[in-house]
């Protein structure tokens, strides 16, 4: 559905590229996650993807297609929301899903439709500069399924969503992907990538450093690590230490001489993975 090739830009006035030989395939059904600090290339990537920058060099396919050979009929093939939302804000939400509805040849699902699968149809007919940004994001990935394209593009999507929001479209990206639809997603929050995405690559640079499932890379970066909240002289403590063997003397000591209160196993998550890859820059 999606693949990169070599892919290579360089802005206007820069000396070294935004994207620096990139390579990925993303199959039908699968939820790809592009992870890196601010700068590493994955706006550029994704703008290349959507066709919003022509001057790229190397191969950048969606549904087996050339993008530069695409031209407008790639939007009607393409689902795109990024973290900074557009809208009217002086439409209600129903009257901005019509109008976006008006720019396809065939919108496959009616305003109301599109609300309801993102939790907003008890404010459908409420105007949208009324709207928080959790809602404002919620309804911009409504427009971005309106028509039910074959690949969604996704930039941070549960920016500003509380924690029963951002489960929710967490289902709603995981029901896209069983329906065949291919997921891109860029994002920052490693909840969302552990949660939904079946691989993801880390760009530093502009270049791709890793590449594999989430549980392959917590395994191949990551650390497993103790955590015990103790009392030592009547002084509360909270201590983390690695957890390379059950002897290990700092561990063995610790249990000796403290009173335990609390002491827990923590594995490595993706945040450790985004922090070693990318010299704890986030």
């Amino acid at each position: 559905m999606i693949r990169v090739d070599q892919l290579r830009v360089r802005h206007r006035g820069s000396r070294a590229n935004a994207v620096d030989g990139v390579s990925f395939e993303v199959a039908p059904g699968e939820i790809f996650g592009l992870l890196g600090p601010n700068g590493a290339g994955k706006s550029t990537t994704q703008q290349v993807l959507t066709g919003q920058l022509p001057g790229y060099r190397g191969l950048a396919q969606v549904l087996g297609r050339e993008v530069a050979e695409w031209g407008a009929d790639l939007y009607e093939r393409i689902g795109v929301a990024f973290e900074l939302p557009a809208h009217f804000p002086k439409l209600t939400a129903r009257e901005n899903l019509a109008a976006v509805a008006g720019l396809y040849r065939s919108a496959a699902m009616t305003p109301s439709e599109a609300l309801d699968l993102v939790a907003l149809a008890d404010v459908a007919d409420q105007r949208t500069g009324t709207f928080s940004k959790g809602m404002t994001m919620r309804l911009n990935l409504a427009r971005a399924l309106l028509h039910r394209p074959d690949v969604l593009f996704l930039d941070e999507p549960t920016a500003g969503l509380d924690p029963a929001h951002a489960d929710a479209v967490h289902d709603l990206i995981r029901d896209q992907a069983r329906a065949g639809r291919t997921v891109l997603l860029t994002t920052h929050d490693m909840t969302t990538v552990d949660e939904v995405c079946h691989r993801v690559a880390f760009l530093l640079g502009g270049r791709i450093s890793a590449i594999d499932t989430p549980r392959a890379l917590r395994l191949a970066h990551g650390h497993r690590r103790v955590r015990v909240e103790c009392r030592v002289d009547g002084h509360a403590r909270t201590v983390e230490l690695p957890l390379t063997e059950p002897t290990d003397p700092d561990l063995v000591a610790l249990l000796r001489d403290a009173a335990i209160e609390t002491i827990h196993t923590r594995e490595a998550t993706l945040r450790d993975v985004f922090i070693a890859l990318t010299g704890g820059r986030l």
